[in-house]
């Protein structure tokens, strides 16, 4: 079983706050895992089994937990009136107001919450109105290229790790599938429940061939600015005739499941949000490679893709960055303010060109945040003016 220590340590600073914890994130991402360490770290502290109340609300046996009636009154039998308890609700979201069993079992004295979910909607409408205050989330993800580095203590080479870690999945459970016939299947496997169970299911929508044409279009395209009309268009042309409308419903919907994630550009200079240009990354590379093969593999934007996520297990707060006609690839907003991104596969050729190329929407930041350049070129840590060079697999391993 992977250690997912960061989190990890997360619940466990939160433990026994008056706090509902929310684990958000795609499916298979180890949401459940993670729960199943915590309670093992529980055990070790002193708490008895009594007092763990666990229930996987994707599993048959819970099949009659419909409601947050039924919900709340299972949860409410076991509960042990002079001990603390730990409850446990695992993809909460199938149960039809689960949110007032929650609120209902988060008013109890004795009892602290943790639930999960694979869609955003979890954290929307009628929950976030009747929690508000109440929850911290905490956004998890596929295994970071540390986490999935730390799995192979007998491979040293980097570069080798890293094209096995695009390639082969993030998600943890795929390590365990060493063929990989076997790990495409179960890849596909994850993208048909999201899709067919997740999407389809839930938005009822009609036309399913036309969601997965527009899953392939938006992995083809991670890192590329999307608009929903541009992105209709081009569908459109090609023979998949489909309306703006339809479009941004099916982006809405892959967006809450967490298998893509938007940002929005924000203007350096002007200190605006601006309305137009999202991009798009994919939650795993090794999912779009199960998708689109190998055939279609834009590295820079891939390697952009991974700095994302990346960024975004930081806890950083990101956008794309204009910088009048040019761009930076990231702006990351934390708690000590802003930093600035730009990543390329490589800047090195015989005129300098690329270099000058990458460097100049950096170069044309007035401020002095910190401002970073992200390769994959094996060169000494370098400084041009200011703007940090860095290997981008020494930045994915700190």
């Amino acid at each position: 079983m992977i250690q997912r220590k960061e989190y990890l340590d997360t619940l466990i600073r939160f433990r026994d706050k008056k706090l509902i914890k929310v684990v958000t994130g795609i499916r298979r991402c180890g949401k459940s895992t993670l729960f199943e360490l915590y309670q093992d770290y529980l055990r070790s502290d002193g708490v008895t089994d009594e007092q763990i109340i666990s229930i996987n609300l994707e599993e048959g046996e819970h099949d009659e937990l419909e409601t947050y009636k039924q919900l709340y009154n299972f949860v409410s039998e076991g509960l042990l009136p002079d001990k603390k308890m730990y409850v446990f609700l695992d993809e909460v979201q199938r149960v039809i107001d689960f949110q007032k069993a929650v609120d209902s079992l988060y008013v109890k004295k004795n009892c602290d919450v943790y639930i999960t979910g694979s869609n955003a909607h979890l954290l929307s409408g009628e929950l976030a109105t009747l929690l508000s205050g109440r929850y911290v989330e905490i956004k998890m993800l596929p295994l970071s290229f540390k986490e999935y580095v730390s799995c192979f203590s007998g491979e040293q080479n980097p570069e080798r790790l890293y094209a096995n870690f695009i390639q082969n999945s993030a998600f943890p459970y795929a390590l365990e599938i060493s063929n990989p016939k076997d790990r495409r299947q179960y890849l596909q496997g994850i993208y048909d429940t999201i899709v067919l169970k997740d999407i389809v299911a839930r938005k009822k929508f009609p036309d399913t061939a036309m969601l997965k044409s527009v899953v392939r279009f938006m992995f083809d395209n991670i890192g590329n600015i999307c608009s929903t009309k541009s992105i209709a268009d081009t569908m459109t042309s090609a023979g998949r005739k489909i309306s703006v409308h339809t479009v941004e419903s099916y982006l809405t919907a892959l967006t809450d499941c967490f298998i893509l994630y938007q940002i929005g550009r924000y203007d350096v200079k002007g200190k605006q949000y601006l309305k137009t240009g999202d991009k798009y990354y994919a939650a795993d590379i090794g999912l779009r490679y199960a998708l689109l093969g190998t055939k279609k593999a834009d590295m820079g934007h891939i390697l952009e893709n991974v700095v994302f996520l990346e960024l975004l297990r930081r806890g950083y707060e990101i956008y794309i960055g204009k910088v009048g006609n040019t761009e930076v690839d990231f702006i990351a907003i934390g708690d000590e303010g802003e930093e600035y991104y730009q990543v390329a596969y490589t800047v090195i050729d015989p005129d300098g060109i690329t270099l000058r190329r990458e460097l100049a929407p950096l170069e044309a930041i007035g401020d002095h945040n910190p401002k970073y350049l992200l390769t994959m070129d094996n060169t000494p840590l370098a400084s041009h003016n200011g703007i940090k060079q860095i290997n981008v697999l020494d930045w994915l391993l700190k």
